[in-house]
């Protein structure tokens, strides 16, 4: 099961007929352990990754260290949850060092993203602080590089 997960998280696209030949299994197998993954949750979701620079349109994205106050008898999951449940929450951690949680936020711009700590983020009684770093640039996502165009070197020669 384990390897025909692998492949889909590698191409979601793979046909079970392309997966089957990989894993040297039938078909049929292939398709039951799919299916029965989608049931049991295992797997949650059919993704694309868009570049989406190349189209024009690109949101700002920000990395929120946060750190809070765990609640008695369960701990930082109730206030990750409640955290998670914001619109503008793409994804959420919990991590170790510094700060307890960190989260991948999405908004069209600056204005958007500080909104959501002001007003959203840093009333919740459990939050303590939190640092927001604004990503500046993509380079990899979920494994797939993005190929940036090579800049044109503008330096002028040095001539002696």
């Amino acid at each position: 099961m384990k390897e025909i997960l692998r492949i889909l998280e590698q191409n979601a696209r793979a046909t079970p007929a392309q997966i089957a030949a990989m894993v040297d299994k039938p078909v049929k197998e292939v398709q039951r352990v799919v299916k029965r993954a989608e049931k049991e949750g295992i797997i949650l979701k059919y993704k694309a990754i868009i570049n989406w620079p190349k189209l024009g349109k690109e949101d700002i994205w920000a990395l929120i260290e946060v750190r809070v106050t765990p609640q008695r008898g369960v701990g930082y999951d109730a206030v990750a949850e409640r955290i998670y449940q914001f619109p503008e929450v793409y994804s959420a951690y919990l991590v170790s060092g510094t700060y307890d949680l960190a989260i991948l936020v999405r908004g069209k711009n600056m204005q958007a993203i500080s909104g959501f700590v002001a007003e959203k983020l840093a009333p919740l009684e459990q939050v303590q602080s939190a640092v927001t770093h604004f990503l500046l640039k993509r380079y990899k996502e979920s494994g797939e590089t993005f190929h940036l165009p090579k800049e044109e070197n503008r330096r002028l020669p040095i001539t002696l």
